[in-house]
């Protein structure tokens, strides 16, 4: 009945379907799964620091240095925290806004999503150089604070896991807003409006109606900014300073720093196996949770 409505038989709409998703596919073998196999295969290589040399061979030396060194232990930790953090804060600060814009019925809404888009045009580099000027201490917070006799002398702002986490969630804000706000303009008002009629105050529709339908989107939200703060480079580069070490910055710096890129492959695959870990885990929890 389909093969008729459509003129075609089955086989060649499958075939049909396949021709066009071939380009796609072929871009993300090449571009993304032949580099993560020369990667791999890096990881397992020998680096000799004194020749600067990688021989072709096969050890897990450089995972072994990772997992028994305190110091990488404690840089994995680091950027999860900080990831946690920045995802728990866009979620608190994205879910009210996304809700407003999603619910609004203003003739400046359009102006409203563009106020929510535009930070996405300035690069992390020139908005973490725009948060130095705020934090630094001669910067706009020290001199307001000085100004209002409420400190004696400037604080210590920059450099510190609080400008990083700052920083990393303005960056990471829009992208929650803007998932958030689509699914949760796919929600009946109607919906809400039965829920408020049959007893339930508005946290309670809030809970037991608008989250679980909004879960997809909650979902996604962070899940994107968690990868996205996991994966931070510019941002704790220049609020963090040189002390102040994620993973981002500590796979360029084997790379670029030091040259040691089968140790550098190997930060990189542990950076990504943890991302996706941690991704799938929390994914699994939310969905067992509000499946009962």
């Amino acid at each position: 009945m389909a093969a008729a409505a459509t003129g075609a038989p089955a086989h060649e709409r499958g075939l049909t379907a396949a021709a066009l998703l071939l380009p796609a596919s072929l871009v993300v073998v090449v571009g993304l799964l032949v580099p993560l196999g020369i990667l791999l295969r890096y990881s397992f290589n020998q680096f000799v620091p004194v020749k600067g040399l990688v021989p072709d061979s096969v050890t897990a030396e450089n995972y072994v240095k990772f997992f028994t060194d305190p110091f990488y232990l404690g840089v994995l930790w680091r950027t999860f925290r900080v990831a946690a953090f920045c995802t728990a804060i866009c979620l608190l600060l994205g879910m009210p806004l996304a809700y407003v814009l999603a619910r609004t019925r203003s003739r400046h809404k359009n102006l409203l999503i563009m106020a929510v888009v535009l930070p996405l045009f300035v690069g992390n580099a020139v908005r973490a150089a725009g948060w130095m000027v705020m934090f630094g201490s001669k910067g706009f917070v020290n001199s307001v604070l000085l100004g209002l006799g409420l400190i004696g002398e400037p604080l210590q702002i920059m450099y510190t896991e609080f400008a990083v986490v700052v920083g990393i969630t303005a960056v990471n804000l829009p992208f929650m807003v803007l998932t958030l706000q689509s699914v949760i303009e796919g929600i009946e008002p109607v919906v809400e409006e039965a829920a408020l009629s049959l007893g339930a105050g508005p946290i309670a529709t809030f809970r037991r109606v608008v989250l679980p339908l909004a879960m997809p989107g909650l979902l996604a939200g962070t899940i994107l900014c968690f990868i996205l703060a996991m994966n931070a480079y510019a941002t704790p580069v220049l609020l963090g300073g040189p002390r102040f070490q994620m993973m981002g910055p500590t796979v360029y710096g084997q790379f670029a720093g030091l040259s040691n890129w089968p140790f550098g492959a190997a930060l990189s695959f542990v950076l990504m196996t943890a991302t996706i870990s941690l991704t799938l885990l929390a994914h699994f929890l939310v969905q067992r949770r509000y499946r009962r």
